[in-house]
C-alpha cells in the first residue's frame, strides 16, 4: 500500500529549529514531486516547500523562504524538512505529499503538529 507517515513535530521555542521527516512507502520518489503543507487552526492548507524527485527543482512559500529547506534521502525514500528560526505563525499541522502528474497520483500524509512558543 502506499504511505506517507510524518515525524519530528513538537514544541519548540521561538528561534529554534525543528527537522520533520516524510517516509514514504508503497512507491519510489521518481516521477514525483514531494512537497510539504501546513494548516493552522481556522486557516486553509498552505504549500511550505516542494521539490521534484531529481532535486533539480526547489520552491518555499515566501513565508519560510530562508528558513526552511526541503530535501529528500532517496536510499530511504524519505522527504525531510528542515525548519530554522521558527516564529509562532509556523505553528500547524505540517503534512507531507506526492504528487505525480504522469501517474495521475495524489498521495498525503496523516499530519504531524509543529507548535512553536514561548
Amino acid at each position: 500500500q502506499v504511505q506517507l507517515v510524518e515525524s519530528g513535530g513538537g514544541l519548540v521555542q521561538p528561534g529554534g529549529s525543528l527537522r520533520l521527516s516524510c517516509a514514504a512507502s508503497g512507491f519510489t520518489f521518481s516521477g514525483y514531486a514531494m512537497s510539504w503543507y501546513r494548516q493552522a487552526p481556522g486557516k486553509e492548507r498552505e504549500l511550505v516547500a516542494t521539490i521534484t524527485s531529481t532535486g533539480t527543482y526547489r520552491n518555499y512559500a515566501d513565508s519560510v523562504k530562508g528558513r526552511f529547506s526541503i530535501s529528500t534521502d532517496n536510499a530511504k525514500n524519505t522527504v525531510s524538512l528542515q525548519m530554522n528560526s521558527l516564529e509562532s505563525e509556523d505553528t500547524a499541522v505540517y503534512y507531507c505529499n506526492a504528487r505525480s502528474g504522469y501517474f495521475r497520483s495524489d498521495y498525503w500524509g496523516q499530519g504531524t503538529q509543529v507548535t512553536v512558543s514561548s
